[in-house]
């Protein structure tokens, strides 16, 4: 990869993706709330949908809350607690077994979306290309892993990739210079920055829904009012003629 090719992809891309990923979202929601929804297929057939769907949103939850955490979460502010090694060693295992359960529920959930003839018949082109591009990404994910634990000794992959992460989110150019890694973590870099830009266009912006809907947990109670009249003692209540 020249030069010019790696500065656009790690230092320029991940900007494009994630302007198209908040302001697409935005404006979706405001133009086409009725294309709002999971497009869910349950009634089709619930049988293989209900492992496929909870594997996968349990892992992918895991995977996303542990890389936001991982790669944007400083150095020091984790060195008191715990080492880089071990903390290497415990997103290998944790990552690792989040990654096989969500590669498990994905796969059921693509292989249902293929060879199910009326759930493939029902299907947006955008469903089943987001699921190909998510299940690729996965594999790719788990790719990493042998790489990562032959790199366990001093994590020099893993400070490298949140240094990486970090200028990005601090806005510093000099970030590209970082991604001196083996190709699966570039690619898995690269894929993973695509599929936020693909989000807005995709069934996935019902993500913004269920993270809202935590909101709900902290809303007051509704008053319920009684529909019976007050009426003072010693006064009959009026009969309503029919």
């Amino acid at each position: 990869m020249n030069i010019a090719a790696h500065t656009f992809l790690f230092s320029v891309y991940p900007y494009i993706c994630l302007a198209v990923f908040l302001m697409g979202s935005l404006a979706r929601f405001d133009r086409d709330q009725y294309t709002w929804k999971s497009d869910s297929s349950q009634l089709l057939r619930a049988g293989q949908l209900r492992w496929g769907s909870n594997l996968f949103h349990i892992g992918i939850l895991f995977l996303l809350f542990g890389h936001t955490v991982g790669l944007l979460t400083p150095h020091f502010i984790y060195e008191p607690f715990i080492s880089a090694q071990h903390k290497q060693l415990l997103a290998i295992i944790s990552g690792g077994t989040a990654g096989l359960i969500c590669f498990a529920g994905l796969t059921l959930l693509l292989h249902r979306r293929i060879f199910d003839p009326r759930i493939r018949l029902t299907s947006h082109q955008t469903d089943l290309a987001i699921l190909a591009i998510l299940w690729v990404q996965l594999c790719l994910g788990l790719l990493t892993l042998p790489f990562s634990f032959a790199d366990r000794a001093d994590a020099h992959t893993m400070l490298r990739l949140a240094d990486w992460a970090q200028r990005i989110v601090t806005f510093r150019p000099d970030a590209s210079g970082l991604i001196a890694v083996e190709w699966p973590f570039k690619v898995h870099i690269v894929l993973g920055m695509t599929v936020f830009l693909l989000f807005p266009f995709s069934r996935l912006v019902h993500v913004w829904s269920g993270f809202a809907s935590v909101a709900y947990l902290f809303r007051p109670y509704q008053l319920v009012r009684s529909r019976r009249l007050n009426v003072p003692a010693g006064h009959q209540q009026p009969r309503r003629k029919d």
